[in-house]
């Protein structure tokens, strides 16, 4: 008996190091495939409904960091944060971006308008949340994504939130893959685009480590849109590139004040 308690204890433990929780904490996980026409391939999403169900509630959609899938956000914090937000939990749709799409329309996919025109509209349909409640963050790669859907759809999100964005002053500093080209980059170049016009309608959060190596461009970014007239909160943390999940309970807290 002691050696069955044991085992499965251990499995277990296991099972929760391998998906990332211990409880939901009364949420429900629904993942379902997407056959994308715009990137000509079959992507698989994450719905987290709180406790109760999505039905009217704000939904938010988190972008994934490179070489990451959308379950690697998928963690304890974000379960216990969704609990003690209670009836003003969202909705929230972890999206499958690829290895390095980058979140934008480029040569081996529309990544950008599939996150808008099909994703979304799915999460829509399983959620029944809130179609004029729609948040957008993401994590790195996801928080560069967030930025710049945000920018090209201005009226479909209630918020923005940028975490540890990968941006860059040049397009020779990116790395293999980010871009297609200098043109590529250039069409998505948002440091260039915030010194010249307010980019966001609505409340934006962009923070980062002190010592990650995007510190400097993100924070850059922040004061260019405060310039501009942008609502920008930034918050500069200890650390590097990392800590997100850590840190993922006060994500959904803003999206849900930012939103209501």
């Amino acid at each position: 008996m002691l050696v069955a308690l044991a085992i499965g204890a251990t499995w277990s433990g296991l099972r929760n190091w391998r998906r990332g929780y211990e409880s939901t904490r009364g949420a429900t996980v629904v993942r379902f495939t997407l056959r994308s026409v715009l990137v000509r391939r079959d992507l698989h999403e994450i719905l987290v409904l709180p406790a109760g169900g999505g039905r009217g509630r704000e939904l938010i959609v988190f972008l994934h960091g490179r070489s990451s899938p959308p379950d690697s956000n998928l963690r304890q914090p974000l379960f216990d944060a969704l609990h003690e937000l209670g009836r003003r939990a969202p909705a929230v749709l972890l999206v499958d971006g690829g290895d390095h799409s980058y979140w934008h329309d480029r040569g081996d996919g529309k990544w950008g308008r599939s996150v808008l025109r099909e994703a979304i509209p799915a999460g829509l349909a399983r959620s029944h949340a809130d179609g004029h409640r729609i948040a957008i963050g993401g994590i790195s790669m996801g928080g560069f994504g967030a930025l710049d859907l945000a920018r090209l759809a201005p009226t479909r999100f209630c918020a923005v939130g940028a975490h540890s964005a990968a941006l860059w002053f040049r397009g020779g500093d990116t790395p293999s893959g980010a871009f297609d080209g200098a043109q590529d980059f250039s069409r998505h170049d948002l440091l260039r685009f915030a010194k010249t016009r307010n980019l966001y309608r609505v409340p934006v959060w962009i923070d980062v480590g002190r010592d990650d190596p995007f510190m400097r461009a993100d924070t850059t970014l922040a004061h260019e849109l405060h310039a501009q007239g942008t609502r920008v909160r930034l918050t500069v943390h200890g650390g590097g590139h990392s800590g997100w999940s850590g840190r993922m309970p006060e994500y959904p807290r803003f999206y849900a004040r930012a939103c209501a």
